[in-house]
């Protein structure tokens, strides 16, 4: 069946609303994505801006994991550069999977903005190592309860952990992977591909089929479904949904270009980041607003039915997927957002469910 979860960002595009509400927005619509019949819920790791922060999202996901009962707890992601001791993650892994029963599912990235590298002291072109070096540590750590490491960035005398595993951690990993570099690095990991959708997923495909044939070539078995990590904007009004989405979703898309630099030429010169920089050119020759609406085509907007045939229609593309909607964006109101989640959860969620089953069914 259909994976369905949902993504908060944590992020204030008002300045007006206080950071506090912001985090008792997020945590009430987590909590009640249970009762809607999401299947998870997940958090990011931002720091220090209103783009987004949440910079503990194991610390969140306790929370929301003492509130709920079945659903699953998710990362997306625990950015390893910023986490100056593999130790501590693989620790925290273990104790939140032990006090939720076996409900965490693994997310990890490496980061992107220099805004936050800077003041954790890392330079951007020690990323790639220092996330491969941390991933294999920490993997190891969760599924043995013994962590070691003799790598130059997180050396590690040989310790057993305390909580131990509670469960296997195979296929419950993801890696965020925006460059060929970093999916590679979550296929040695053997870890679910999670990709961030910025343009249609017809003109991701290629990547998708690399991975999976990577994966095929590596461990000799088919790759997990891509987990596809989405914007969304219901509403029962084709003109209003419309009209939102564009509007929240430009915001988000601003935000994003000015968080990260999207359009800044030092992508060409820093190590491990070189993909970038074409990203970088192509917005910079569409200008941001037309890119943003690129963006906005992407997602998941209009009618419940309008959202239904789109999700048939990424079905046709890809065939088997798992799916994470961000149902708050670029300024959303709380009251905006839960409208939209729940009118997506009633009308959507189990019919897009059905069809992906009936689906798989005759594919097969």
């Amino acid at each position: 069946m259909l994976h369905i979860g949902v993504g908060f960002g944590f992020g204030k595009g008002d300045p007006t609303v206080s950071d506090h509400e912001i985090y008792r927005s997020e945590t009430e619509l987590a909590v009640m994505s249970e009762a809607w019949g999401y299947d998870s819920v997940w958090a990011v790791e931002h720091h220090f801006s209103d783009y987004s922060f949440c910079p503990d999202n194991l610390l969140w996901l306790s929370m929301v994991g003492g509130r709920t009962k079945t659903i699953k707890l998710g990362t997306g992601a625990v950015i390893l550069p910023w986490n100056a001791q593999p130790i501590r993650v693989a620790e925290k892994l273990l104790m939140l999977d032990n006090l939720t029963d076996g409900r965490v599912l693994f997310g990890m990235g490496r980061g992107l903005s220099r805004k936050e590298f800077a003041p954790f002291g890392v330079p951007l072109e020690e990323t790639r190592e220092r996330f491969d070096e941390s991933a294999a540590m920490i993997i190891n750590a969760i599924q043995t309860g013994v962590i070691e490491g003799d790598g130059p960035f997180y050396p590690q005398p040989r310790t057993p952990l305390k909580p131990g595993p509670f469960a296997s951690w195979d296929d419950r990993m993801y890696t965020v992977a925006g460059s060929h570099d970093s999916m590679v690095s979550g296929v040695h990991n053997k870890a679910r591909l999670m990709s961030f959708i910025l343009k249609p997923v017809d003109k991701l495909l290629p990547t998708f089929q690399a991975y999976q044939d990577y994966y095929y070539e590596t461990w000799s078995e088919k790759a997990p479904p891509v987990c596809l990590n989405v914007a969304m904007y219901c509403h029962e009004d084709e003109e209003t949904a419309v009209e939102r989405h564009y509007q929240y979703v430009g915001n988000f898309y601003d935000a994003n270009v000015v968080h990260y630099e999207m359009n800044s030429g030092h992508f060409a010169t820093t190590k491990g980041y070189e993909r970038y920089a074409a990203n970088a050119d192509a917005i910079n020759e569409n200008g941001i607003s037309q890119s943003g609406r690129n963006y906005a085509e992407a997602a998941l907007y209009g009618t419940p039915q309008m959202i239904l045939d789109k999700l048939a229609w990424i079905q046709e593309q890809m065939g088997e997927f798992e799916l994470i909607l961000q149902p708050t964006f670029g300024g959303m109101s709380h009251e905006v957002g839960r409208a939209s989640m729940e009118l997506f959860s009633r009308e959507v969620l189990p019919k897009a469910k059905q069809h992906y089953d009936a689906a798989l069914s005759v594919a097969s």
